[in-house]
């Protein structure tokens, strides 16, 4: 029962986000932003979180997941609501501040019961489906988003999201409040685990690894997202056609999450994540030969596969790494690295947009996943990452 509810409220809140997201910068271009601003726009959803990420993990060791689970989803909804209640550049800056926010209380939280459900052998396996139901938002989000966008406006869209939000507010409810995680590791002697500041437990080789690998990987899926719908709008290319593009990508995570267990096992972790976004990354260095609706699909879906695996892996394997009284913690520690990497990537990329043009974005993206790809690698064997 608990993990369908966390399986629902992580399909309806990435839902209603992904709504939003790819309107995002189409909406502040049209109300006149810059391709620079465009950038500090997508930057805007990282910085608070960056500062937050780990207290809110300690939040959630300390009182249970409910209360930052009901938070977070009040705290969307508010967000999205208020391009639709005040339609300027303004607003859209708050409006993901806000939502940044939420999104770092949600998916600490949502995690946290999940890895908690879970044990060591199962772990890949629920965070893989996790995964899934997530990309099942990623890929309805944009879609949606787009009809409404071409067929309505971009501000119908924000409001339309709020009402998908209601949702995880009344599920949020259901979640069990898990108060036993220190009591449990103290009579197992786990307490003074690699105790020390959050920043200590970057020690464990292990995590280091699955911290790295999240952020480039985050990183791209955000930097797609943000600047393909202007270079697609530069190309004629309508608003839902952009929505079905990015929807695609989220449709391949679906597909190569499903299959991530069987690759897992087969191939091991190591050349799994390797491959995977070495694929990512020839994508993004392929999107400016592209100039077609199908092509730019097929390569979105590329990237899709590429990306897909990624998460997943770092979920399980951060979680695993974890000392058992510090699990939120070290969960929020792994979304502070992934914020500042969004929050770093975006005004990066900004600068590069607008002084070398916007092709430039994916020239230099894809190259920073293939080489990224390459220093991620691990040098461990299968046996020590199942360790």
């Amino acid at each position: 029962m608990t993990v369908r509810v966390i399986l629902v409220i992580a399909l309806c809140f990435h839902t209603m986000v992904n709504i939003t997201r790819p309107l995002i910068t189409l909406y502040a271009s049209d109300l006149g932003a810059s391709t620079l601003e465009v950038g500090l726009l997508t930057a805007a959803y990282a910085i608070l979180p960056l500062a937050f990420a780990i207290q809110a993990g300690k939040l959630a060791d300390l009182v249970g997941d409910r209360l930052p689970i009901l938070l977070g989803s009040l705290g969307a909804a508010l967000g999205l609501s208020l391009p639709y209640l005040f339609p300027s550049i303004a607003s859209l800056y708050l409006s993901q501040g806000l939502v940044g926010i939420s999104h770092v209380l949600i998916t600490i939280s949502l995690q946290n019961v999940l890895g908690h459900a879970a044990t060591k052998q199962t772990r890949d396996q629920v965070f893989g489906i996790f995964s899934m139901f997530v990309a099942i938002g990623s890929f309805a989000g944009p879609v949606i988003g787009g009809y409404i966008a071409d067929h309505i406006s971009y501000p119908f869209a924000f409001l339309v999201s709020v009402f998908i939000g209601v949702l995880p507010v009344a599920l949020a409810f259901l979640v069990p409040v898990i108060q036993m995680r220190v009591k449990d590791a103290q009579s197992e002697g786990a307490v003074q685990e690699h105790a020390g500041s959050p920043l200590q437990l970057l020690r464990i080789p292990l995590l280091r690894k699955a911290l790295a690998s999240s952020a480039l990987v985050l990183y791209s899926r955000d930097i797609f997202v943000a600047y393909f719908p202007l270079y697609a709008a530069g190309l004629g290319i309508s608003a839902s056609a952009i929505g079905w593009i990015i929807a695609v990508q989220g449709l391949a995570m679906v597909v190569v999450r499903l299959l991530l267990g069987t690759m897992t096992v087969r191939f091991g972790r190591d050349r799994v994540l390797l491959a995977s976004i070495m694929l990512a990354g020839l994508a993004f260095l392929l999107v400016p030969f592209a100039g077609t609706t199908y092509m730019f699909g097929l390569l979105s879906a590329m990237m899709g596969l590429g990306l897909g695996c990624g998460q997943p892996l770092s979920m399980s394997t951060t979680y695993n790494a974890s000392p058992k009284t510090r699990t939120g913690e070290v969960l929020g520690l792994r979304l502070a690295s992934n914020r500042l990497s969004q929050l770093l990537a975006p005004m990066f990329f900004g600068l590069v947009g607008s002084s070398a043009g916007l092709l430039s974005v994916f020239y230099v993206s894809g190259a920073f996943l293939l080489g990224g790809a390459l220093l991620t690698r691990s040098k461990a064997t299968e046996k020590s990452q199942e360790a």
